[in-house]
């Protein structure tokens, strides 16, 4: 149990060395992951991978108890240095307000990129949209952005231990509402297995939203995200159960307030 534990504190103050240097908003962490390497072929369709994600939220605000994801992350096609991606995220939060489980807030992510390999290092142009929307409650107004823009990823494995590292930087090409002008992105993600059906992790995100000070009349916002817990690896899938912290950058979509709380929950992926 001892060894564990060290293992478990080693791999969380690796991945949370970035925090210190970048503090960011709040995501479920399982956007585009870095290969081991650069295909060499072309190929249809050669990866698909799934993700549920349920967690509980501590927080006195009524709306805010739960955040949900399902995504839908895969490589259309494969050509010799590179690859063509799409990415499908449902968000909902879920409160009390009005019912047990209120559904609160309905947020889609959609993405489409192509990348090429130098080195081990992949290099992406992105096009990024996301919708926001209330549930069950009269909208008035439409939030929604689309940002371009490039993003940087590499996976480095020393052993059993293995960091996946990414960097985005997008251009906020069209928007409804927000003030955004600009996405910065920096995501680090630490796996180590420990036994054959065990393993631990740790993940920190880190966002920076520079703003249009003449729409809200702030300055650039910052979010971000650190957890770490268990990895359980099946046959087909994979079972993780963490607890972590995050700073939400406009967690609701409409008063531009930054909100903090804790959080446990699990999730389930197919890899």
């Amino acid at each position: 149990m001892r060894e564990v534990l060290r293992r478990v504190t080693r791999v969380a103050l690796i991945a949370m060395l970035p925090a210190a240097l970048l503090v960011g908003s709040a995501v479920d962490a399982r956007a585009q992951q870095p290969l081991a390497s650069a295909p060499t072929a072309a190929e249809f369709f050669p990866r698909f991978d799934f993700a549920l994600a349920a967690t509980a939220l501590s927080y006195p605000d009524p709306r805010f108890s739960w955040d949900a994801h399902w995504i839908g992350d895969f490589d259309f096609f494969n050509y010799d240095g590179g690859r063509a991606q799409f990415l499908a995220d449902y968000e909902t939060l879920l409160g009390s307000e009005f019912q047990p489980f209120d559904p609160y807030q309905s947020n889609y992510t959609l993405e489409a990129s192509g990348s090429y390999f130098v080195g081990s290092t992949e290099f992406a142009a992105v096009l990024n949209h996301i919708s926001r929307h209330l549930g069950d409650r009269p909208k008035f107004q439409m939030v929604a952005e689309n940002s371009l823009g490039v993003r940087v990823m590499r996976q480095v494995t020393s052993g059993s231990t293995t960091i996946d590292l990414r960097g985005d930087l997008r251009k906020i090409i069209e928007h409804a509402y927000v003030d955004y002008t600009w996405m910065t992105d920096l995501d680090v993600r630490v796996k180590q297995q420990i036994a054959p059906h065990i393993g631990v992790f740790a993940h920190v995100n880190g966002q920076v939203i520079p703003v249009d000070p003449a729409i809200a009349g702030r300055t650039a916002q910052y979010g971000g995200r650190a957890e770490a817990g268990l990895r359980l690896p099946g046959t087909k899938g994979t079972l993780e159960l963490y607890g972590g912290v995050e700073r939400v950058i406009d967690a609701d979509p409409l008063d531009r307030v930054t909100r903090r709380w804790p959080f446990v929950g699990f999730r389930l992926l197919r890899e």
